[in-house]
């Protein structure tokens, strides 16, 4: 039984009682009436009752998009010695000047991306507020990893194409198709007809450098002095501080001119950055006494990576709300811990290039050789024996150290350079967690499928007896 609303000549609103498939039942008296319309209450839709039992009852989360990667605080805790370190180095930008290019360094979740953006948004409203022209162009070269590409992003979002007057045309680069000098050429055009400052951040810029080379720099570094009317200044983010070694003196010397290093959190700076986000991000009372302190404490552990720690906590309320619990526990917190190592692994070693794999592979074999600490060298050995065997090029022993060092850097396994005395330095490794996960996913790569049937066990008495020490 539910309520309608019946309306007819002379009168409306009066209420009725509806049963399916029964007569309309008035709970007032009516006279004789020619009935216009009957309104009945609207019921649910079918296509929403899988969900509804999630939207209905949110007692967690107020807005957790606080906690994504992506959003941009107004305020960043612990980092007012690096902001102002970028504002004074791009302060004379403001004077028509040409500031120093930067190169800033730091480790996954040390806040240099979300700095550099903050600086460049606050450049950008005092050159306004001044009547100077000063812009950011920021690329992520993780995505942009071409000097062609990078060329033609920078014209693309170089003054916009609102900020064209109708009557002038401007030229658009396609984002293949032309020689890379005619590209240069048009943006140096580009750049002369905006005038001001250009300040070009480039993200990731290791990923630019060990797949495109370092010709985009080059060209990029010595742009200032084909130009008269404008400057550019140049920024780098990097995670890796070794991709200065694939760098030529020359670009290098120019492009590091100021170097800034973003150390890691610590624990008590991460419960900071942590509480300022849950404040915007849970609803009063959501989140237990002890839960900011652990996620940070976890964090702090793994190189003070904020990213980690917003993570952490937002799977943990995400798990508190599937539970349909009142508050996120420190049970959820050490749940959540157990699903970002587990996915982070799989997904991380399922994307590597299949060489890397296969040099991942090297190392299991050593630890089921029982080397639990084993070096370069010794996967270099391994390596070199069994790729043939899958038809793979073997790469070389400089190549593999690279691709060693990349794994070391995306947390598969840990590395320590160790001195020999008189024989050198070597490298050391060893792996923190579930060989037989990591095992199973590198198996998955259709090109090491040959290696499931191989036979260690035969294989250890040669291998022990040529190379192990």
């Amino acid at each position: 039984m539910v309520n309608c609303v019946v309306n007819w000549t002379n009168s409306t609103g009066t209420n009725g009682v509806y049963k399916r498939n029964k007569p309309i039942v008035f709970l007032s008296y009516v006279t004789k009436c020619q009935i216009l319309s009957v309104i009945m209450p609207e019921t649910d839709d079918p296509s929403t009752g899988l969900f509804k039992k999630y939207l209905a009852n949110n007692k967690i989360f107020r807005d957790r998009e606080v906690l994504r990667h992506s959003y941009r605080p107004q305020i960043l805790p612990h980092r007012k010695p690096q902001i102002d370190n970028v504002a004074s180095i791009l302060a004379p930008s403001l004077r028509n000047e040409t500031p120093s290019n930067i190169l800033i360094y730091g480790k996954t979740g040390t806040g240099k991306t979300a700095c550099v953006r903050y600086v460049g948004s606050e450049l950008e409203k005092a050159s306004s507020k001044m009547g100077t022209i000063c812009q950011i162009v920021h690329l992520n070269c993780e995505v942009i990893d071409t000097q062609y590409r990078v060329l033609a992003q920078i014209a693309k979002n170089l003054y916009g194409m609102d900020d064209v007057a109708s009557d002038k045309t401007r030229t658009h680069i396609p984002m293949t198709g032309w020689p890379t000098d005619q590209v240069y050429a048009e943006l140096k055009n580009q750049l002369e007809a905006g005038g001001g400052v250009l300040v070009i951040v480039l993200d990731e810029i290791d990923k630019l450098v060990k797949k495109s080379g370092d010709d985009t720099l080059y060209n990029l570094t010595r742009i200032n002095s084909d130009l008269k009317n404008s400057k550019v200044s140049i920024i780098g983010i990097s995670n890796d501080l070794s991709f200065k070694d694939f760098l030529d003196p020359r670009v290098l010397s120019s492009l590091s001119e100021e170097e800034i290093v973003f150390p890691p959190y610590n624990a008590p700076q991460l419960v900071d950055i942590l509480a300022q986000r849950s404040d915007a991000a849970f609803m009063p009372g959501a989140i237990a006494e002890g839960v900011i302190p652990l996620c940070s404490a976890l964090a702090a552990q793994e190189h003070g990576d904020a990213r980690r720690a917003l993570d952490l906590l937002r799977i943990s309320g995400e798990l508190a709300d599937r539970d349909e619990s009142t508050q996120v526990k420190e049970e959820h917190v050490k749940q959540a811990q157990a699903k970002i190592e587990t996915d982070s692994m799989i997904e991380c070693i399922a994307t590597l290039p299949t060489q890397s794999k296969l040099i991942l592979f090297s190392m299991l074999i050593l630890e089921q050789l029982g080397q639990n600490i084993f070096t370069s060298g010794e996967v270099s050995r391994i390596y070199q024996d069994i790729a043939p065997s899958i038809e793979l090029d073997v790469l070389t022993h400089r190549r593999i150290t690279d691709l060693i060092s990349e794994l070391n850097m995306l947390g598969v396994i840990n590395t320590r350079v160790v001195s020999r005395g008189r024989y050198g330095r070597t490298k050391e490794m060893w792996f923190d967690s579930n060989t037989g996960k990591i095992r199973e996913v590198v198996l998955k790569d259709p090109r090491l499928n040959g290696l499931k049937d191989l036979d260690v066990k035969q294989m250890e008495a040669k291998w022990l007896k040529t190379w192990f020490r």
